[in-house]
Formats: C-alpha cells, sequence, structure tokens
C-alpha cells in the first residue's frame, strides 16, 4: 500500500542502479545549488527552519510543534509557515482549522494550525510578510531547507537516527535532495530523531549544535494497554508509529501503513471499520492521519499524538538561544 523507496537507496554502499543514475543525480545537484543562489528575503522578525535532506519522514513536524509550545511559553507569538504539501490551495493564504479542509491546505498544516497559526505558500517570502503583519514576532518553518525564498537565521537539519542519510546519494541515485555537505555548510543544528544507528553524531563540524530525540505517544496511550488495536498510518514512515506503540507496551495484532499524505477513501473507511468488526478491535492512528477522516468515523478511531522525549533536557533551550542570538 505504501510507495516504498527503492532498496538501493539505503544500501551503504552504492550499487549498480546507484552508479548508472549518478549523472542525473549531478543535475538534480547543480539545479539545487542554483536555485539556492537566488536573492532571499530577509524578515524583520527571527526565522527557524526545521528540515531535512532525505525524502520521506524525520520527525521534523513533530520538532516544529515542540519548539512553537516552547516559544508560546515563554511568551512569544511565533507563526508557522509550510508549504501546504498535497492542498489544492497554492497561497499565500492563513489556515483556518475551522473552515480549511486537508484536501485544501494538506494535513500537516491543518495539524500545526492547532497549535499556531500557519500559513501556506511556495513562497515564504509572502507568507513571512503576512503572518508579520498579523502580529508574528519569531517565524518557525516547517519543511523548507532548501526553499530560498526567505532568509533562515536558524536551519536546524532533522535526520532520522535509522535510516540516516542512506546510501549518501542525491536523487535518483539516492534519497537525498542535496549532498551531506551543502546541507551541513547551511545549517546551524543538527537533530537526531531516535537511535544513532549510523554514528552521524561524532560526524558533524564541531560548530554546529547537535541534540538527539525520540518521538514517544502521549499519555492517552494508556487508555489503550490491554487491548486489542489494530493500527493505521499515512505518514512518511509509518513503521515508526507502529514501532512507537510497541515500545510503549500496545502491540497491534495487525499495522497497516499508507502513503504519506494519503487522504483516505470511502473503500478506505469501509475496509478499516470491516477489520475493526471482524476482530473486536479498537483502531488506532495518528494525529496527522486523524486530521482526513470524515466524521463520524472519526469518533470511532483512536488518536495517539507523539511528542519529543529529549536526551538532553537543555538542547530545545540551547536551539532557541541560538535563534534569537542570531537576530
Amino acid at each position: 500500500m505504501t510507495r516504498r523507496p527503492p532498496r538501493f537507496w539505503l544500501r551503504p554502499t552504492r550499487s549498480t542502479a546507484a552508479r548508472l543514475l549518478r549523472p542525473f543525480s549531478f543535475i538534480a545537484t547543480t539545479l539545487t545549488r542554483r536555485r539556492l543562489r537566488q536573492p532571499t528575503f530577509h524578515a524583520s522578525v527571527p526565522v527557524l527552519c526545521c528540515g531535512n535532506i532525505t525524502t520521506g519522514g524525520t520527525g521534523k513536524t513533530p520538532l516544529t510543534l515542540d519548539l512553537v509550545q516552547r516559544l508560546r511559553d515563554l511568551g512569544h507569538h511565533p507563526h508557522i509557515l509550510s508549504r501546504g504539501h498535497g492542498g489544492r490551495e497554492r497561497g499565500p493564504i492563513d489556515v483556518n482549522p475551522s473552515r480549511s479542509t486537508p484536501r485544501d491546505v494538506g494535513d500537516e498544516p491543518l495539524l500545526l494550525a492547532q497549535s499556531a497559526p500557519t500559513w501556506i505558500g511556495a513562497d515564504r517570502s509572502e507568507t513571512a510578510r503576512l503572518a508579520i503583519s498579523q502580529g508574528a514576532d519569531c517565524l518557525i518553518m516547517d519543511d523548507g531547507f532548501q526553499n530560498p525564498t526567505l532568509h533562515q537565521d536558524v536551519s536546524v537539519l532533522v535526520v532520522d537516527g535509522v535510516t540516516g542519510f542512506g546510501n549518501g546519494c542525491v536523487l535518483p541515485a539516492g534519497p537525498l535532495r542535496e549532498p551531506v555537505p551543502d546541507a551541513l555548510a547551511r545549517a546551524k543544528a543538527v537533530v537526531i530523531m531516535g537511535d544513532d544507528r549510523h554514528n552521524l553524531l561524532p560526524t558533524f563540524p564541531p560548530h554546529l549544535l547537535t541534540a538527539q530525540a525520540r518521538l514517544v505517544p502521549g499519555p492517552e496511550i494508556r487508555t489503550l494497554l490491554g487491548r486489542r488495536i489494530v493500527a493505521f498510518a499515512g505518514i512518511g514512515r509509518p513503521e515508526k508509529f507502529f514501532d512507537m506503540l510497541r515500545d510503549a507496551g500496545v502491540a497491534p495484532i495487525r499495522s497497516l501503513p499508507f502513503p504519506d499524505h494519503h487522504f483516505y477513501t470511502p473503500r478506505d473507511i469501509q475496509r478499516l471499520e470491516a477489520l475493526s468488526r471482524e476482530s473486536e478491535t479498537t483502531l488506532v492512528t495518528t494525529a496527522k492521519d486523524a486530521v482526513k477522516l470524515p466524521f463520524p468515523f472519526r469518533t470511532q478511531v483512536k488518536v495517539i499524538g507523539v511528542e519529543l522525549l529529549w536526551a538532553d533536557p537543555k538542547s530545545p533551550e540551547r536551539l532557541l538561544n541560538l535563534l534569537f542570538s542570531n537576530t
């Protein structure tokens, strides 16, 4: 059901397929470097970007939500800027949870808008101006590490600890959107999500702020202990959600992965309802998926939020200090 990346993308040694595709990777790298040389708009408020350089989910949206909540707790008025991937609206517009739909603005912006004012649009300079005019005193970009339209005071590179940088090749020979050295040259910080299985932390330049965190389920997970569940998710790496449930002591009897940003069809809903009835289980999904479920089916599903557990509790404070010291 999911569109899995080619296996050779994740192999540490470059395969024949990767070697054959390298000329196309060279073209992609050249185009990205040229795009990043374009003039950028410097906002009058500090800008932090939570981005990545690999395809698939790395945990940048949970990091965005974590930092936004911390900024609000400190008395700031952060606004979130997103491209609105998967939505029909091109922007620039604000996301209104009471009237916007996932098909209009995308699933992630609708989720983000529940925590702070959120704007979508490919040109982040346009959405930045609108956000500032509406009272934003700082801007958090969810994704956009390779977007040149808005100057980023602090670029945080989010890396999945399990997959790392894959085979180290740029698309289509590998999973990277740009070469690792290029990304590290622009980044101010790196956050490893999950176990650092590739021992990447010691390899980063010493001037980078490095941190490590992992995703843990919200307190609502306790209501599922001892219950039979069927889990489903349409995120970058659905297995991360399923593994998180197992680690919390809630092992699904069945796990159904869907493609990232998947819109659930009536057929999907019928299948999920049938599975729940046949096995007398509780359906469980992510908050990102929940915003795309039709009512009243959504009321039949247990939604499990995720939180960040930092290896060093001081890491997010250092990240935010870096933001305001750079402006």
